[in-house]
């Protein structure tokens, strides 16, 4: 090969891989990634986490794809959220730095994570896109509710013993003392060192007697040996910029 068609060669790769686009659901962005940063039409690079962006449908909100949590660096503690403003379509357009959280398969199929009396302390819940609260994960591992400008943090009860295989969820004024939220990719995980879990994604959802979609860590493996009346769910994170069915 000679000189010339070597580097013709080296060009067409290099026009071929600046023009790359990341395909639907497809990762681009986040620390350390080397792939395309654009997505193919109709989909937008979305803003999930500092180490995940993620190609999904629609248009993204302002500054999406470059915000982060207002998290002070080391200290696991947010800033007071502002209240949010209401969209056209109901739910409230997600604040900079916020992730709406959801189900994405039935029966949960985007059922949006919020509180049981919404804006509240009490039972975490999956319910309607149009009531979706907003959320963050902070350095220390709080999973925390933007409450209508009050932090709301997730606590998960401890276990009573080893025969329990489902722990509840719930919100509470002040921030749980033991374990620990984070994002993978997309996707919300729990776990703690006195609990050894098969798959730290694993949750369930359970409804009451009144239909309340409750919210569980699932301490089993997914879709094994599920509770009577629950669904194996995981949950992830949605930063379009409403809540969406």
């Amino acid at each position: 090969m000679t000189k010339s068609s070597i580097a013709v060669a080296l060009a067409l790769a290099f026009i071929g891989q600046a023009f790359a686009q990341a395909p639907a659901w497809g990762q681009c962005g986040g620390e350390g990634f080397s792939g395309p940063t654009t997505c193919v039409s109709g989909w937008v690079c979305t803003y999930s986490n500092p180490f995940y962006s993620q190609c999904l449908q629609g248009t993204a909100p302002p500054s999406s794809s470059t915000s982060t949590p207002s998290t002070t660096p080391g200290s696991g503690t947010t800033t007071k959220p502002t209240t949010t403003t209401t969209a056209s379509g109901g739910s409230a357009t997600l604040a900079p730095g916020y992730s709406f959280i959801r189900a994405v398969e039935d029966p949960n199929f985007h059922q949006y994570l919020q509180s049981k009396t919404l804006n509240s302390p009490g039972p975490a819940v999956l319910g309607s896109p149009s009531t979706a609260a907003q959320f963050q994960i902070t350095s220390a591992g709080q999973l925390v509710q933007n409450a209508a400008g009050t932090n709301l943090y997730a606590h998960v009860e401890d276990r009573a013993n080893s025969t329990v295989v489902k722990l509840a969820v719930s919100w509470s004024t002040t921030p749980a003392a033991s374990g620990t939220f984070m994002f993978s990719g997309d996707t919300v995980e729990w776990s703690i060192p006195t609990i050894s879990r098969p798959q730290t994604n694993a949750w369930l959802v359970c409804p009451d007697a009144a239909g309340n979609r409750l919210l569980y860590i699932n301490l089993g493996a997914y879709d094994y040996m599920t509770p009577a009346g629950c669904a194996d769910e995981t949950i992830h994170a949605y930063t379009g910029a409403t809540a969406t069915a």
